[in-house]
């Protein structure tokens, strides 16, 4: 069918384009009709239709779950103690266990491989603080997009993502270089952070970090900013990105579950079948594909139960609704094609509680924090991990006292001279992703060749993977294999005790848990 056809074809139905993806045919449409989705179906150019709105909203002040990555834990102990850092060390280094883990050191990686400025890697999330001190001297600006607009409030007029005007920028269309969220600008530092004797380093100090901005304030993430968010990567030389999150509404998109009405059983068909376009056409074009595995706390090749979709309702009275999930079914874009999915870490080295698995998903581990690994199960922000913060929102959630200093054991600040940079520990397999992404941008910046076409360096991806695999360090299932992890909340000032009983299963060199082991930074640079 032609792209005339197509067009042709959306009018039919009573949709109007307001923006298109020409390069794996996705276009945003706006319609009135209410049957738009089922007349899409009907028309032979059009392979499908799915919502493409905002829903939810962003926390006002730290809750014990935020995005669907992320997960944070009140009730920590006391502030996090900072030793003196060794030579050659940034200041808060000596609370990075997560870098002493994967050898993203002084000593180690930094020393072997501290990446090239000519790598690019792309941020797919909520934004990039491009301005804190900790991430500007490694921000590329003019690479820097955003593909997505906050919505003040819903079909309802339950707000979202506003009022604009309340917002730091005083805008719902945010520029390039501003998150407004956290998410981004975390994930963002613990890549690339700089060694410039500021806060802390990340695990490829000297690559450079663009912002593809694909994710809401709110936290939620729609299919057309992430199918365009891609194609720009793959359209301007970035060699890796990373993917911090699922393909908002639906946690697992299944093609013809019983429990989903016929129309959202084809809208998730349109969600696999779209971003996957988009995936293949970033990797086709010299793109490595990194994304967080999920904190489910689930086995991903099993049959699960899922009550969280969808997460927003297309009619008045839509709520989510329980369904059996079969293993046939398909997180985007974590489960896509050509993507690497990665489960986390503790300081331990076990896999942390939250973080979802399942043997042949998972490719390798890292560390994403866990902070109840703690012999007691309560708390512990020192055993999060930390990285960048914006000084705009710690101010907004009350968190500075008047004279800068933090007033929560999560948040720490450095300073250099006059220059002062705020840092906040969290956890989930979000953090786990960018420490991946990291390795891979050392690989590239260690075995790449010049980019003929986009300047720079490249590495095929095929090949990035497999280094990330070949040097991973094998970790074997724990014994008993199956795991029941306990730990506790505080909740109305009185500790609540969780528990998850979790199975790993495969072998040392690959399994559930761990896929092939946990990233290397030292060891993926000294082949």
């Amino acid at each position: 069918m032609s792209l005339d056809q197509a067009r042709a074809a959306v009018k039919a139905a009573g949709g109007s384009i307001v923006r298109e993806n020409t390069d794996v045919g996705v276009a945003t449409v706006k319609s009135s009709n209410t049957r738009f989705t089922a007349l899409v179906a009907r028309q032979a150019a059009l392979d499908g239709a799915a919502a493409n709105r905002v829903i939810g909203r962003a926390p006002k002040a730290p809750s014990s779950h935020v995005g669907k990555s992320v997960e944070k834990v009140t009730g920590a102990k006391g502030a996090t103690k900072v030793g003196k850092p060794g030579k050659g060390e940034e200041p808060l280094a000596d609370i990075q266990w997560d870098m002493k883990q994967i050898h993203a050191t002084a000593g180690g990686s930094y020393k072997a491989e501290p990446g090239d400025r000519r790598v690019l890697v792309g941020v797919l999330d909520t934004g990039i603080d491009g301005n804190h001190p900790d991430i500007k001297p490694n921000f590329n600006a003019k690479l820097s997009r955003n593909f997505t607009v906050d919505i003040p409030a819903d079909a309802n007029g339950v707000e979202v993502d506003g009022p604009c005007e309340a917002e730091p920028d005083k805008s719902c269309n945010d520029p390039a270089d501003v998150d407004e969220n956290e998410h981004g600008t975390h994930v963002a530092s613990t890549i690339a952070s700089p060694r410039n004797g500021l806060g802390m380093a990340g695990v490829a100090p000297n690559v450079s970090l663009v912002n593809l901005r694909v994710g809401q304030d709110s936290g939620y993430f729609f299919l057309q900013p992430t199918v365009d968010g891609l194609t720009y990567a793959a359209k301007n030389g970035i060699d890796v990105v990373n993917m911090s999150y699922y393909i908002d509404p639906w946690l697992w998109n299944c093609a013809a579950n019983p429990a989903d009405s016929p129309e959202d059983q084809a809208e998730q068909r349109t969600v696999i079948k779209a971003a996957q376009r988009a995936l293949d056409f970033a990797y086709a074009h010299g793109v490595t594909l990194i994304a967080a595995a999920g904190n489910e706390l689930v086995d991903y090749t099993k049959t699960n139960t899922d009550g969280s979709s969808p997460n927003f309702a297309s009619e008045p009275g839509e709520q989510p609704h329980e369904r059996t999930i079969p293993p046939s079914c398909i997180s985007m874009p974590s489960e896509g094609k050509h993507v690497i999915p990665i489960s986390a870490t503790g300081i331990s080295t076990r896999k942390s509680y939250y973080s979802s698995h399942g043997n042949g998903y998972i490719a390798v581990a890292a560390p994403g924090g866990d902070k109840v690994d703690t012999p007691d199960g309560k708390p512990d922000d020192a055993r999060g991990i930390w990285a960048a913060y914006p000084e705009s929102i710690a101010r907004e959630r009350g968190e500075l006292n008047p004279d800068g200093t933090p007033n929560t054991t999560r948040v720490i600040r450095d300073c250099k001279g006059r220059t002062c940079a705020y840092y906040q520990s969290i956890q989930g397999t979000s953090m786990a992703s960018p420490h991946a992404v990291g390795v891979a941008a050392l690989i590239i910046s260690k075995y790449g060749k010049p980019d003929r076409r986009n300047g720079g360096l490249t590495l095929s991806p095929k090949v990035v993977e497999s280094v990330l695999r070949g040097t991973a360090t094998p970790k074997a299932c724990p014994k008993p294999g199956t795991v029941t992890y306990e730990w506790f909340r505080l909740e109305n000032g009185e500790w609540v005790k969780f528990t998850s009983t979790q199975t790993c299963e495969g072998t040392k060199t690959r399994n559930g848990f761990f896929g092939n082991g946990i990233i290397d930074a030292l060891r993926a640079v000294s082949k």
